[in-house]
């Protein structure tokens, strides 16, 4: 479960640092960024649902099943959040 809540927090902290930081944007701005633009939050977030899709495929792959249950419960959970964080905006 905690490698399917670090892979979408790694993937923001780590698009914040690549793409924004270089530009002097402020980790204030990102979030706002992210709570007011539906296009930017829709798109960050469905590719870090992504990097828990191929998280849960290498454990799958590798018959490490619990592991995989755990990643598989955490997105199901975080596209839950996400959804409802959209239908609420």
């Amino acid at each position: 479960m905690v490698l399917g809540l670090l892979a979408p927090a790694l993937f923001f902290i780590g698009y914040y640092f690549f793409k924004l930081y270089p530009n002097n944007v402020p980790l204030q701005e990102f979030w706002r960024l992210l709570m007011e633009q539906r296009s930017f939050f829709t798109g960050l977030t469905s590719i870090s649902l992504i990097m828990n899709a191929v998280l849960f495929t290498i454990y799958i792959n590798t018959s490490r099943y619990q592991t995989a249950k755990g990643i598989f419960v955490i997105t199901l959970v975080y596209g839950i959040v996400v959804l409802l964080m959209k239908v609420i905006r």
